[in-house]
């Protein structure tokens, strides 16, 4: 079985034999919640590569230290995916968030479309925001993920516009495109953009501004999947084509 995994503030300077003190909720939640006791093994990650292995040296309530057996980093896995997620309403944000990071999404970016129901303002945004910072971190500790991705604040179609212009290649889903994802060209490496509508769909307006930027409009079959579930399926349908799952660059 995998180790468990716990995040820390920075693995700058540890080697084999460091003991490495880790505080605060993350500790909590480890001891208390989760019971750890010393003897046990887990890994421990800053969420930039590093990835230390280590054994419980020691407990309180509110920290535990682990003595490091083994350090590795690991290189940021390319293409390097981002994936703009309309605000979808309810919890399904959360979930979103949850399957593009085990996914292996880099940067999930919450974006503010023309019909999208749920709205952040004020201090709901910044409630928001955090929620999905949280769910993306638990879901990429959960994950085993040496790098954890980003959540940068809500998007403005302007901003995504300007991610679409600096990608490598950049996708919009849509049911009524014509073109199949399956059919793009994709490379092995650089920067892949995709971006999810809400569940009111894009505007003509938001798919052409996007595509006279460089995207291409694409549909992923017949089916029309929920905007919580349509990025997962889309970045799954990409790296099934690059080195990242072992398929075959076009």
């Amino acid at each position: 079985m995998t180790l468990p995994q716990h995040l820390v503030p920075s693995l700058d300077g540890v080697g084999v034999g460091s003991a490495v003190v880790v505080e605060g909720d993350e500790a909590h939640h480890a001891v208390v919640v989760r019971r750890l006791r010393v003897g046990e093994r887990l890994l421990l990650a800053d969420g930039l590569g590093r990835v230390a292995t280590g054994e419980v040296s020691a407990t309180t309530k509110r920290s535990f230290t682990a003595l490091v057996t083994e350090v590795r980093d690991e290189p940021e896995p390319r293409p390097r995916v981002t994936v703009v997620q309309a605000l979808p309403k309810g919890d399904r944000g959360e979930l979103a968030v949850e399957v593009l990071t085990e996914i292996g999404a880099a940067r999930i970016v919450p974006w503010a479309a023309a019909r999208s129901v749920a709205v952040w303002k004020g201090e709901r945004a910044a409630k928001s925001h955090a929620k999905w910072q949280a769910t993306a971190r638990e879901a990429a500790k959960q994950a085993r993920r040496a790098w954890h991705p980003t959540v940068p604040p809500l998007a403005t179609t302007d901003d995504v516009t300007a991610l679409v212009g600096a990608a490598d290649v950049a996708i919009v889903l849509h049911e009524d495109a014509t073109e199949p994802i399956g059919a793009l060209a994709l490379p092995d490496d650089g920067e892949l953009v995709v971006i999810v509508g809400p569940e009111g769909g894009l505007t003509e307006e938001e798919v052409a501004t996007f595509v006279g930027r460089g995207a291409v409009a694409v549909r992923l079959g017949a089916e029309v999947l929920r905007t919580s579930t349509a990025g997962v399926a889309a970045v799954a349908a990409v790296l099934a084509r690059t080195s990242r799952w072992g398929g075959l660059t076009s």
